[in-house]
């Protein structure tokens, strides 16, 4: 080699060694604990994500298919969520075995070590033990590659089973020759109807010798619900053979043309080139530090958070939109997996950095899946809405791209789409627009979502300011204050409302269906539209840093529901979750920099690191790493759609965030870090204009007080409000509105409408609130012990004539687990007993389903019961709609009785088919009739 050339070549080898951000990727990270995080090879927002499969019982912690605490694989798929809460995924599963080949997953799967298992970015090896398989795994954008070294000689198979995990619709596999063949997967579990398609080649030619089908087609295509196929050889001791998995969301045709992205069989080569599509997007920020554990979490952060969301059309731009039918991208790529709840707070902001043109892909593939499906997305997964979580956080993604000027998509459609999700009458956005806030009446969670419609329309109303629109601009800031209506200036905290009161009795750190997977201390602090007004409502800077203070000292335990989410908890701080991301960034607006800097750097240095239990909580589809990536920077966008980060120091000595126009910015430890970071462009100067004109500002609901919604013989009723000066209306069954002066006696059930008034020409929404007079005056008292979460207001609740919906999230039902349900109901008086009836529930997804048998028995001294009639339960428990049955015995009339027994026998465990299998069933009951 000539001298020039050799120095090119060192040149060139030193660039590479410098630019080789991959090697500290570490897979491992967050496959542990409860990161739900997998292990396998993927590339940036590749549709192929292959890894192996530990975990096929739907389990929490196997959301993910892998736990790092498992020693048994059944097989390596080509479908993998990253981080989720809930289970999907795991398609076109292959597994290779030797001898006589089974579809018993008990008898295909292998033990494995960990000692002899690696991960590298783009790249997973496995040695499975059973039958001394080496298994190493790469892939490209939409094609898996196995490469399988029998380390025996003898009979090899490769088992292909479509009944691996999640609920198999329809399979149909199809031979094309002894080297190829093509598969259909059409699945059910969280996305409710799934297509994938598949082409699988062979390095060699195999024979095809036992399947499991329901239908066979001249032997070329064997379908139904349960598939399955093996293909065989016979192999020498070392023996390879090669497998290519193409994938298509749109048919077999588009599985074909993707097979296209690796026309070769070198592994090595397609392997080198998925480590080039990583360094290609790690080295878009650039972090120096001594420490390599703190490069490993930084890059493996990084990684994560370019795991999705998932390119899901073919090389040709054809894509299963969300009308389930064939459409094609034209001038953007179309994408998947969307979990917004998590990602809108860090995840999104964090590409609007370094991915301005896959945030634009982002956004239109919001529009096409409005105009095809007719909303946006919330949290969509394979062209299925999966309706998990809440708000509609794709409007805070838009409105982050156009207040940053981000180019690439039309902004009218947005903002029609935006809107249009706004104005729904769903999910308690019906009452959230007619009384400004949603009550535990309306909708369960129903603080979360007051809370987090009330930041999107803040954020609609950006995207309004920007296009000139000011009426959407006011009105949509109008309701971007609706946080207010359910902020209790008496204990400073946001508070559930019930029957336009407040929700007693209260404690702040109970988890309950009030809350999206939090309490009350981990959303009061959710008003990030409105900081300065946050602020001000709890008396000024030093209150509000005082009880900043409060939750990350008090003490670190919640009560009510057990919630597995909330873990990394300094204080009520929980890191493990989303709603508590942005809190320690607060201190910023309180002038206590050093504050945030303290809570900032603790979190990453004890909450990640370089082990399989490395993340504290789920990974969520990238929010967790990205909060890390941001923060170890020195920044975090509190509020997106607003036009600056909140700064704090630097964790690394430097870093350098290299943008795509070429641009970059180094950011270091001697870097400033007190003062926030403006972005301004032509946008925000639209937005500051209207914000400087507009009057957008409402003054609260006030609180209707009352000792409960039922009562026996009167009612008092006042009201409250902490804002002074306040004027109060009130109508009764519709009279006319009166100022409220003394208090209202009620005497019979009766609505009460009300409002309140500045004095000087400012009015509160108007909301009302229904009393019941109880029908009886019958008293109960119950043998078995509810689950504090499901009371109904206690024990009258049973008897209160108020009946409880389909939703029981709403507090209405009690629920009893693990045991039946008896209770004696006090007549008072020995009465003609002709009916007895009581209500009982049944949603089997969350665990409820109806009792067996109910049982009636009477009795004249509560000591000595006869027996007046049973009724047995003929609802399926399979049945998934929530469903209401009266379990109403009449046959024996004319009888006497003071005292009347219920006993209603509980399911008990739940069966093999129920994705709780092995659990204990709940009862929910609500009212009790007697006639």
């Amino acid at each position: 080699m000539k001298p020039f050339l050799i120095a090119l070549a060192f040149l060139t080898t030193t660039f590479s060694q410098a630019q080789d951000y991959a090697k500290h990727v570490n897979p491992f990270i967050g496959t542990g604990g409860h990161g739900h995080t997998f292990p396998g090879a993927t590339v940036p927002y590749g549709m192929v994500q292959l890894s192996p499969d530990t975990r096929i019982d739907g389990s929490w912690d196997g959301c993910g298919g892998y736990h790092y605490s498992d020693n048994l694989i059944y097989g390596f798929s080509h479908t993998h969520l990253n981080g989720t809460g809930v289970s999907d995924y795991g398609d076109i599963m292959l597994m290779p075995t030797m001898g006589e080949p089974s579809f018993d997953n008990k008898v295909y799967s292998s033990t494995f070590s960990h000692a002899n298992e690696k991960a590298s970015a783009g790249f997973y090896s496995v040695k499975l033990d059973k039958h001394n398989i080496d298994v190493r795994l790469t892939t490209s954008t939409r094609v898996g590659f196995h490469e399988y070294t029998f380390n025996k000689a003898g009979l090899a198979n490769i088992i292909l089973d479509l009944n691996h995990r999640d609920k198999l619709l329809e399979g149909r596999i199809r031979v094309i020759d002894d080297k190829t063949i093509e598969v259909l997967r059409r699945s059910e579990a969280w996305a409710r109807d799934q297509y994938v398609y598949a082409r699988i080649e062979f390095n060699k030619p195999m024979n095809f010798n036992k399947f499991i089908s329901d239908s066979v087609s001249n032997r070329k295509e064997y379908s139904g619900s349960k598939v399955a196929m093996s293909f065989s050889k016979q192999v020498k001791k070392g023996e390879k053979i090669l497998v290519k998995v193409s994938l298509s969301p749109t048919s077999y045709e588009g599985a074909k043309l993707n097979s296209s992205e690796i026309k070769n069989w070198d592994f090595d080569k397609v392997k080198k080139e998925a480590e080039t599509l990583w360094n290609k997007e790690l080295s878009k920020i650039e972090v120096t530090s001594n420490d390599k554990d703190k490069l490993a979490i930084f890059y493996t952060a990084l990684y994560h958070t370019m795991m999705q969301p998932n390119i899901a059309q073919d090389l040709d731009g054809k894509y299963r939109g969300r009308d389930n039918k064939i459409h094609t991208a034209e001038g953007f790529d179309y994408y998947t997996v969307f979990s917004l709840w998590d990602t809108f707070r860090a995840a999104h902001p964090l590409y609007t950095l370094i991915d301005k043109k896959r945030t634009a892909d982002y956004i239109n593939t919001f529009i096409k899946q409005f105009e095809q499906g007719g909303r946006l997305p919330v949290w969509e997964l394979a062209s299925n809405e999966t309706d998990c979580m809440i708000g509609y956080h794709s409007v805070s993604v838009i409105a982050d791209a156009m207040a940053k000027g981000i180019t690439g998509f039309d902004y009218e459609k947005a903002f029609e789409a935006s809107k249009a999700s706004a104005m729904r009458d769903v999910l308690g956005l019906d009452a959230y627009k007619k009384n400004g806030f949603i009550s535990i009446d309306d909708e369960h969670e129903s603080v979360s979502k007051t809370l987090e419609y009330s930041y999107d329309d803040w954020c609609i109303a950006q995207m309004a300011a920007i296009l000139g629109h000011s009426d959407d601009y006011q009105y949509f800031m109008m309701r971007s204050q609706n946080w207010k209506n359910l902020f209790n200036g008496k204990n400073t905290f946001i508070q559930p409302k019930k029957n336009g009161g407040w929700d007693t009795p209260f404690d702040p750190k109970e988890v309950n269906n009030n809350f999206t997977e939090a309490n009350a201390w981990q959303y009061t602090f959710f008003v990030p539209q409105d900081i300065d007004g946050m602020i001000q409502a709890y008396g000024g800077k030093e209150k509000f840093e005082a009880k900043l203070d409060e939750m990350f000292t008090t003490e670190s335990k919640t009560t009510g529901r057990e919630q597995v989410d909330i873990t990394g908890l300094i204080g009520q701080y929980a890191h493990g979750n989303e709603p508590s991301h942005h809190v320690a960034y607060l201190y910023n607006y309180v002038g206590k920099p050093e504050k945030t800097k303290e809570k900032v750097h603790y979190i990453l240095d004890n909450f990640y690191t370089n082990s399989p239990d490395g993340l504290i909580g789920n990974e969520d589809c990238g929010q967790m790493s990205a909060w890390y990536v941001l923060s170890s920077i020195g920044r975090y966008q509190v509020t997106p759609a607003e036009n600056h980060w909140v700064l704090t120091k630097p964790y690394f000595d430097s870093a350098k965030i290299h943008f795509e126009d070429g641009n970059n910015k180094l950011i270091s430890k001697e870097s400033k870090f007190q003062d926030n970071e403006y972005i301004e462009n032509e946008q925000v100067e639209k937005i500051n204009i209207y914000r400087a004109a507009g009057n957008d500002d409402i003054f609260p609901v006030p609180v209707i007080m009352a000792s409960s919604k039922s009562f026996k013989d009167i009612l008092e009723i006042t009201f409250d409000s902490f804002h002074d000066p306040t004027e109060f209306f009130y109508s009764i069954n519709n009279s006319e509105f009166v100022m409220f002066n003394e208090k209202i006696m009620l005497d019979k059930t009766a609505t009460i409408r009300f409002y309140s008034d500045d004095g000087f020409g400012k009015t509160s929404d108007t909301i009302s609130a229904t009393f019941f007079k109880k029908p009886n005056n019958y008293s109960i008292n119950i043998k078995s012990v509810y689950n504090p979460q499901y009371h109904a207001g206690g024990p009258e609740g049973l008897l209160d004539g108020i009946l409880g919906t389909e939703n029981w999230r709403k507090g209405d039902w009690q629920g009893y687990q693990s045991q039946d349900f008896e209770a004696v109901v006090d007549l008072k008086e020995v009465k003609n007993i002709s009916e007895i009836s009581a209500r009982f529930l049944q949603d089997q997804r969350s665990w409820i389903l109806m009792p067996t048998k109910v049982e009636y028995y009477i009795s004249d001294d509560n000591v000595n019961f006869t027996y007046f009639g049973s009724v047995n339960n003929t609802l399926d428990p399979k049945l998934e709609e929530n469903t209401i049955l009266n379990f109403t015995s009449n046959e024996n009339k004319g009888k006497k009785a003071r005292y009347v027994k219920v006993i209603a026998k509980n399911f008990g465990k739940l069966p093999e088919w129920h994705q709780g299998a092995g659990g204990d069933a709940f009862i929910f009951v609500d009212e009790i009739t007697i006639k």
